[in-house]
């Protein structure tokens, strides 16, 4: 690789505030929210749709969020933090292996900071002319993957001479990921013990937004159907569900708040419970998942809930990252 040539992987997560504050996650939630690929709409249906996210929603959601937030604060965003320790971990990881040769990695938000675009245009301000982005969803959807190919189009429709820029689109059936995931959890249970059901429960979208052909759904049942084949789980030891819901409108389903809360009459006592569409703990998994739908578990008449933590920066994820770069990025690095 020459100095003519340099190279960067940036890996990419979905954003958080910049602070637990409501001044902060109002900032944060109008950029997020205000992407159309989020909140799907055209004319009408789009306008109405910023009346009621600026005059209703970033006016009341706000103060409740940053108190979310506040309460699995540490000195930083945990998904900020993480994806910090992720990029630290790659780099030594391409460093040992490459040497002066290896691409240098770089952190960046969809939305807050550190920002997509800032982090591309002062890569290309620093020579760097060969990027490869790793958008950090083992699942593609609309709803989270395709922001960071728009994001890079507007940035090339902008140049004179664009960028050499590959974006891995999606890793949810990839060996080592699957591998990484029923490890993480065989790791837990040899800690901690079975439980009665394993819950995998992804991040939701709208269920119009699949129906409209967004392949998210079947990607998420693929990575739970070999997560559980790697285990050697049999069809009643598990399922599949879907968490962050919001708004009136239909999302996938099943729910999972719902599903925790109709377990226990079924005979489900103990439930284990992972993210696998989550490469970071976040206030989703922290608090979301982690605390209130504990709750509903137990509330319900459950007797044991424990929530098996997302991948982060564990070993397997990093030579899950160090794999991926191989893979993508191989003949830039003089890989045959």
């Amino acid at each position: 690789m020459t100095e003519q040539c340099k190279t960067a992987v940036v890996l990419v997560n979905l954003g958080t505030p910049d602070r637990p504050e409501p001044g902060a996650v109002r900032r944060y939630l109008a950029e997020f929210l205000a992407d159309r690929r989020v909140v799907e709409g055209r004319g009408l249906r789009r306008l109405l749709w910023l009346s009621v996210l600026h005059g209703v929603i970033l006016r009341v959601r706000p103060r409740r969020v940053a108190h979310a937030y506040q309460t699995i604060w540490l000195e930083d965003s945990p998904m900020r933090m993480v994806l910090n320790q992720q990029v630290v971990g790659l780099n030594l990881a391409l460093q040992a292996r490459y040497g002066e040769q290896a691409p240098q990695v770089f952190a960046a938000m969809s939305y807050g900071q550190p920002g997509l675009r800032d982090c591309l245009q002062s890569l290309a301000d620093n020579g760097y002319q060969r990027l490869l982005i790793l958008p950090l969803y083992p699942q593609y959807s609309a709803t989270t993957t395709a922001p960071v190919y728009d994001q890079v189009a507007a940035f090339q429709q902008q140049r004179r001479e664009v960028l050499d820029i590959r974006i891995l689109k999606s890793y949810c059936e990839h060996p080592r990921y699957i591998r990484a995931l029923a490890d993480s959890i065989r790791h837990h249970r040899e800690q901690h013990g079975g439980s009665d059901k394993l819950v995998l429960s992804y991040h939701g979208i709208p269920q119009e937004y699949a129906d409209k052909g967004d392949p998210y759904p079947q990607q998420c049942q693929r990575t739970s159907e070999l997560v559980a084949a790697e285990l050697g789980l049999g069809s009643q030891d598990w399922l599949t569900t879907f968490q962050s819901r919001f708004g009136p409108a239909k999302w996938l389903q099943p729910y999972t708040d719902k599903t925790l809360q109709q377990l226990p009459g079924l005979g489900v006592a103990s439930v284990d419970l992972v993210c696998p569409a989550f490469s970071a703990d976040c206030l989703e998994t922290l608090e979301e998942i982690a605390v209130e739908n504990r709750d509903n578990f137990l509330n319900a008449g459950g007797s044991q809930y424990r929530y098996i933590p997302a991948l982060n920066a564990a070993p397997a994820f990093i030579e899950l990252l160090e794999q991926l770069v191989r893979e993508q990025a191989g003949d830039w690095l003089g890989e045959r």
